[in-house]
């Protein structure tokens, strides 16, 4: 990789000079220097300058897209390179959603390893923004979560549709909520706890045409009471307090022999669709299409497969 756009890199993750500089163990003027430098050679802005950090330009995420997918793919010939000399091929990377790992992946996992005893497995647990990262940086291959509204089409990713969930609501035992069926309004009276961090770095992810409502929706924390991306902190947090853990239902089980109980809702629940993300450039590689197969043969076995809404 160019040392150019490697820095670019960093500080467009980074969003701030002074967060790059310190991760790349090199001056901020020197960093500042060189980002005034990379605008000159592409002839365009990359950043606009405020009170919040650096931001990407329109030009400046074009670069970014890109730049991540040179590095990648340099990454991944180097990984592929060492997987040969160690002769680990049959290693894998895979990220998911707390759900996805319990009810299903977990087992996949196991049931791999014991095939392959010298594979090096890899398995990064979050929320699908974080995993959305890590995969475009080449941590992982691929990864399971819902589907992502308003995504960006620029980044290059395909979704594999696995099954269709709701989205449910857990709350401690001798708790309010659960006397008799509620409504949403009902349930939003008590404050909210998720087990995802909202990141601003993230936002470049979704369509500029739809980023508002998007941003407004995932980043805008008035309505949280609590957030981690620990799900064992967000059970302990709801079992100490009044809160609400939203969550997939999927975990009914699971949150129940923690102390979690679900709170009945009268209007239908809002259902999401989950599924693997893949980069659409390695829809084409025989391992990652095994690892596909073998992971959506494991969820339909504990899940209904996923079909078309009519």
């Amino acid at each position: 990789m160019d040392k150019l756009l490697t820095q670019f890199l960093a500080v467009a993750d980074a969003g701030s000079l002074s967060g790059a500089a310190t991760a790349l163990f090199i001056t901020q003027p020197t960093l500042s220097f060189n980002m005034s430098k990379l605008e000159e050679t592409v002839g365009a802005p990359l950043f606009e300058r405020s009170s919040r950090g650096m931001q990407l330009t329109r030009y400046g995420e074009t670069l970014y897209e890109n730049a991540r997918l040179m590095r990648r793919l340099y990454d991944n010939t180097l990984n592929a390179i060492a997987d040969q000399k160690r002769g680990s091929e049959r290693g894998i990377a895979i990220g998911s959603g707390y759900s996805w790992w319990t009810m299903f992946l977990r087992d996949m996992v196991v049931t791999y390893q014991r095939e392959f005893p010298k594979a090096p497995v890899q398995i990064s647990l979050g929320n699908q923004l974080r995993l959305m990262d890590q995969m475009l940086s080449g941590d992982i291959s691929m990864f399971l979560a819902h589907e992502i509204d308003g995504l960006s089409g620029a980044i290059g990713t395909d979704f594999i549709p696995l099954t269709r969930v709701y989205n449910a609501f857990f709350v401690r035992a001798g708790h309010p909520l659960l006397e008799r069926g509620r409504t949403r309004a009902e349930i939003d009276n008590y404050p909210v706890v998720i087990s995802s961090l909202a990141e601003s770095r993230h936002e470049r992810f979704f369509d500029p045409s739809r980023r508002r409502t998007r941003v407004e929706t995932l980043f805008d924390g008035s309505t949280v009471a609590f957030r981690t991306n620990s799900l064992a902190a967000c059970v302990d947090y709801t079992l100490a307090t009044d809160a609400v853990l939203a969550h997939t239902h999927v975990m009914r089980d699971d949150f129940a022999r923690r102390g979690l109980l679900e709170v009945e809702q009268k209007d239908e629940p809002r259902r999401t669709v989950t599924g693997i993300y893949v980069l659409r450039e390695r829809r084409d590689e025989d391992r990652v299409e095994e690892l596909v197969e073998r992971i959506t043969k494991a969820c339909h076995a504990v899940l209904p497969a996923w079909k078309p809404a009519e």
